[in-house]
C-alpha cells in the first residue's frame, strides 16, 4: 500500500507556503539537527540506509563522507535537472513542498559543512522555478537562510540556477560545468566532485528526493526511517508512473513493493481489454521487463538488478499489447541521439547509428541483418564513454531487440507493425 512520508501533505495547498509548512511541522527537524554534531548527522544518514534517489542509488551518507578535510570551501548542489523521459516526481516535490527541499538542504549543508548551495533546475521547469524562488525569499525573510540561522551560528546561502534544457546536465559533472558557465559536458572521474567539484572545490551533489528525505531521517531517526523498505533498499520512494494504466501519476511506496501491486492497486490496473506487455521500471534508459518478468518483480535496487534492469530514477512506464516496440524504441533513441553532447565518439556516432537503424526498420526499409547490427553497435557504446548517456541508449536498444525480436523481424518482413491491426481495431 502507498505510504505517505515525503508526500504526506502534498494534497494541502498551504504546504507550499512557509506558514502552512511550519504549522505542519516544517523546520522542527532543522532545530533538532542544530542540536546535533554534524558528524552525528552524517552517521545517522549512513545508518538510515538512504541511497541516492536520482538514479545511481549510491549510499548518501557514504558519499558525504568522501569530502576531504582540507579547509577549503564546500558546496552543496541539488540536482533538479529532471530530464529522464518518464520522470516527473521531482517536479511534484518542488511544486507542492518547496520548503521540504530547502529544509533538507540546510540540514545537509550543516552536516557537510557547506555555506553555499545551488538548486540546478531543469530549463523547462518555469513554474517550479518560480515557486522555489518565492519559498527561498520566504526562508530568508524568516531567518531560515543567510547568516546565523535560528541563532545556531551556522550560515547558509541558497540560489536557484535554471539550466537551458540539456539532458546531459543531469549528470553531476556536466551539471557542475554548466553551473560554472561552461559548456555542459561531463568530466572524467576521478577526481570526483566530492574532492574537486564546483569551482574546483569539494562538492556534494544530491537529487531533490534525496535531500528532502534527510528531514525525515532527522525527525524519525535512522531506525524510524528504516521501518519502511528492505534491509538494503531502505525507506520509501516516489515513482512516476505513466503509460497505459487507469491512474498514472506519482506514488510513494516503500522500496521492495511489488511492481504488479503498484500497477493494479495504486494505478488502478490497465485500461479495459488491455494486457500487460512490458514495463520500463526506471526511466527510458532502463532495460525493459517482459510481462512474465514483472510477475515477481519488486521495486528495489537489488531485485531489479537481478533481473538485468535498474530502479533508476523511479520512472515506471507501462506498455500494453497495443504498443509497438519498434515505434517505442525509435522514440527513445531519437531522444538520446538528440541529447548526446557529442564529446565522446562512441556516443556521438553510436546514438545516431542506433536511431538510424531502428528508423529504417520503422519506415519499412530495414533488413533482417539490421536487427543484429543494433546489438553490434550497442556493444561498441556501452562502458566506453565519459558518462553513462551512451549506455542509456544502448541498454534499452539491446533489451527491446532481445526480448521482442519477433516484432522487429515481423516489421522487416511485412513493412508494418505486428500490433498495428490491434491498435486500429480499438481506435
Amino acid at each position: 500500500m502507498e505510504i505517505k512520508l515525503l508526500s504526506e501533505h502534498y494534497d494541502k495547498p498551504e504546504f507550499q507556503g512557509l506558514d502552512g509548512y511550519k504549522k505542519l511541522g516544517g523546520y522542527e527537524p532543522l532545530k533538532k539537527a542544530f542540536q546535533m554534531q554534524p558528524k552525528a548527522i552524517i552517521e545517522m544518514v549512513k545508518e538510515s540506509g538512504l541511497r541516492g534517489r536520482g538514479g545511481a542509488g549510491f549510499p548518501t551518507g557514504v558519499k558525504w563522507g568522501f569530502l576531504p578535510d582540507n579547509g577549503e570551501p564546500r558546496y552543496l548542489l541539488c540536482n533538479a535537472d529532471e530530464g529522464e523521459p518518464g520522470t516527473f516526481k521531482d517536479r511534484l516535490m518542488m511544486e507542492r513542498a518547496p520548503h521540504q527541499l530547502i529544509e533538507g538542504m540546510i540540514i545537509s549543508a550543516f552536516a557537510v559543512g557547506s555555506h553555499k548551495g545551488y538548486i540546478y533546475i531543469r530549463g523547462e521547469y518555469n513554474e517550479p522555478t518560480a515557486i522555489l524562488q518565492k519559498a527561498i525569499a520566504e526562508a530568508y525573510d524568516a531567518g531560515l537562510l543567510g547568516k546565523n540561522i535560528l541563532g545556531s551560528g551556522f550560515d547558509f546561502d541558497l540560489d536557484v540556477y535554471q539550466g537551458a534544457g540539456a539532458y546531459i546536465c543531469g549528470e553531476e559533472t556536466g551539471m557542475i560545468s554548466s553551473l560554472e558557465g561552461k559548456k555542459g559536458q561531463p568530466k572524467l572521474k576521478p577526481p570526483f566532485p566530492a574532492v574537486q567539484g564546483y569551482l574546483g572545490k569539494p562538492t556534494i551533489v544530491n537529487n531533490v528526493e534525496t535531500l528532502a528525505a534527510v528531514k525525515y531521517i532527522i525527525r524519525d531517526g535512522a531506525d524510524g526511517y528504516r521501518k519502511h523498505g528492505t534491509e538494503k533498499s531502505a525507506g520509501t520512494k516516489l515513482f512516476s508512473v505513466s503509460g497505459n494504466v487507469m491512474k498514472p501519476g506519482t506514488y510513494e511506496v516503500p522500496l521492495g513493493y511489488k511492481l504488479m501491486d503498484l500497477i493494479n492497486i495504486e494505478c488502478g490496473g490497465l485500461k479495459p481489454g488491455r494486457k500487460l506487455k512490458a514495463v520500463i521500471p526506471g526511466g527510458s534508459s532502463a532495460p525493459v521487463l517482459t510481462a512474465a518478468e514483472c510477475a515477481d518483480a519488486t521495486m528495489d535496487y537489488e531485485n531489479l538488478a537481478q533481473k538485468g534492469t535498474m530502479l533508476g530514477s523511479g520512472a515506471v512506464i507501462i506498455i500494453d499489447d497495443t504498443n509497438c516496440m519498434v515505434d517505442m524504441l525509435k522514440v527513445i533513441l531519437h531522444f538520446y541521439h538528440h541529447e548526446s553532447c557529442g564529446q565522446c565518439t562512441p556516443c556521438r556516432e553510436g546514438t545516431g547509428w542506433l536511431h538510424k537503424i531502428v528508423s529504417s526498420i520503422y519506415s519499412g526499409t530495414g533488413r533482417l541483418q539490421d536487427i543484429d547490427l543494433i546489438q553490434q553497435v550497442a556493444d561498441h557504446m556501452a562502458g566506453k564513454t565519459i558518462c553513462a548517456l551512451s549506455d542509456a541508449a544502448a541498454m534499452p536498444a539491446v533489451s527491446f531487440v532481445q526480448k521482442f525480436r519477433s516484432e522487429f523481424e515481423f516489421y522487416v518482413r511485412e513493412g508494418r507493425s505486428k500490433v498495428k491491426g490491434a491498435v486500429d481495431a480499438q481506435v
